[in-house]
């Protein structure tokens, strides 16, 4: 007789998810998301892959979804990190994943070449299309911005301020919750 395995613990696993503010000026962008009974905004970003190089998966995440080569950008420094241990709907144990939120800045040649929006391929295939938005930074901390960094965001003295501190509060269940 064979047993099968207990399922995975939530947490039990951890993911690393790296994106970028990108900075023309005072705006940002970032990706907007429209889903039945919701909207919500992120910084353009994703998983880095198994054994992938952090910068290699950031480079690879902003040519991906904003068709932004970095060596055109300035910056790339690590900005925020972002512990969450959020849990989700749906089947799959939610893993706990570090989002490492870095800053660039690019002209207005560079950002006049950027996509207008990005295709996030579905596990069945299909695509859901995000919405690539220039928002004023400062006027983030009202959007339903995930990681939840938009008061941080609005909260800096300019686009290049420097931070005080790169780890911000842990997004947990007491504190978020999953839309």
């Amino acid at each position: 007789m064979t047993s099968t395995p207990p399922p995975p613990v939530p947490f039990s696993r951890i993911k690393i998810r790296t994106a970028a503010l990108v900075f023309c000026g005072d705006e940002v962008a970032l990706i907007r998301r429209d889903r039945a009974g919701s909207v919500h905004y992120s910084p353009p970003g994703g998983n880095v892959e198994d054994g992938e190089d952090l910068t290699c998966a950031l480079r690879r995440e902003l040519a991906e979804e904003l068709g932004l080569d970095i060596g055109l950008a300035e910056g790339g420094d690590l900005l925020w990190v972002v512990d969450q241990r959020v849990t989700r709907p749906g089947p799959t144990p939610p893993p706990r994943k570090l989002h490492l939120i870095h800053r660039l800045h690019i002209t207005a040649e560079v950002r006049a070449t950027l996509a207008g929006e990005e295709w996030d391929e579905q596990p069945d295939g299909s695509h859901e299309v995000g919405v690539i938005e220039w928002i004023d930074y400062r006027e983030s901390a009202g959007l339903p911005l995930f990681p939840p960094i938009g008061a941080a965001l609005a909260a800096l003295a300019d686009p290049r301020a420097v931070t005080a501190d790169a780890a911000l509060a842990a997004v947990t269940d007491d504190n978020y919750t999953w839309v």
